[in-house]
């Protein structure tokens, strides 16, 4: 786990950056596990579980919290044997072939117990996409799907709620930003009719997943959505009547839609608000559409 753990008033990036490979990382995830699979990871991992009160013994608390991230995980087999050492990066994994995994943790974290949680649930991922055989190309994309599917099979949160800033100081934990984290986290409440946000004790870390779930609701209601506003419905119109007027025409890149004719006429594609596969439907009004990815029911007006 790279992540940071910034300091001396460096400041943490914010925005969307990598909004592109979250969304891809989404989409993997569906794809290889399924719609079943994905809902299998319901409900999130609870506060308390993660919870490691200053009185507990260090080792024999760092297990629980590992082995109820194990179980939420849903890797009931493996176990995973965690220490502590000095290192650049927050914590790291052994990935072998099992049943035991090997976990190594920054001796920071022996008095910050409170986050031990969270760098335990992104490596725990680690060991899940590795069974899965689950990866994207590259170190970079391969980490930030580890992040989006912590996030989004209901551990992540504890990723999020380990940002924390102030004037002289920030902490962030993994590789999305802050805002990032909430997108995903916002698109799973949406997926799963969860609200995480009493869970979070890091004021930064709600503000970020307030800033994460506007913009996952903005993917709510953009056309050809019915939920679609006022200006992106007359955008969409006068993008529709240039499509038909001008076949082949390249798509806008920032229009979240395309649109190609084909031999039954005009449709129109977009990306799927829950799961992000590009859905393709006839330009004929209203539509409802189904993904067949992740079954959600949209209702258009193309």
């Amino acid at each position: 786990m790279g992540g940071s753990d910034v300091r001396d008033g460096s400041p943490v990036v914010h925005g969307f950056p990598h909004l592109d490979a979250v969304r891809s990382a989404i989409t993997a995830l569906y794809r290889r596990i399924s719609y079943d699979g994905v809902h299998a990871y319901g409900p999130s991992l609870l506060p308390a579980d993660a919870a490691f009160p200053d009185v507990d013994d260090l080792h024999l608390g760092t297990q629980r919290v590992a082995r109820a991230l194990v179980q939420h995980l849903r890797l009931p087999d493996a176990r995973m044997i965690v220490g502590f050492r000095r290192m650049e990066h927050a914590a790291t994994v052994e990935l072998a072939a099992g049943p035991e995994y090997f976990i190594e943790l920054n001796d920071r974290f022996r008095t910050h117990r409170r986050d031990i949680g969270a760098a335990l649930a992104h490596e725990i991922t680690h060991v899940l996409l590795h069974r899965l055989g689950l990866e994207l190309p590259g170190t970079r994309d391969n980490e930030i799907l580890t992040d989006t599917v912590t996030t989004y099979l209901g551990a992540g949160w504890l990723l999020l709620d380990a940002f924390r800033e102030d004037a002289t100081s920030s902490q962030k934990l993994g590789y999305l930003t802050p805002e990032e984290f909430g997108y995903v986290l916002a698109k799973r409440a949406f997926a799963f009719d969860e609200d995480p946000s009493p869970w979070f004790t890091s004021p930064q870390a709600y503000s970020a997943y307030a800033k994460g779930r506007a913009q996952a609701l903005r993917e709510l209601r953009q056309p050809p959505l019915t939920a679609a506003g006022l200006l992106g419905r007359r955008r969409y119109t006068k993008d529709r009547r240039y499509a038909g007027a001008h076949p082949g025409t390249p798509a806008d890149p920032a229009a979240p839609y395309a649109f190609e004719r084909g031999g039954e006429g005009l449709r129109v594609s977009f990306p799927c608000p829950t799961c992000l596969q590009r859905i393709r439907v006839p330009v004929r009004g209203r539509v409802r559409a189904r993904c067949g990815l992740c079954r959600t029911v949209l209702e258009c007006d193309t």
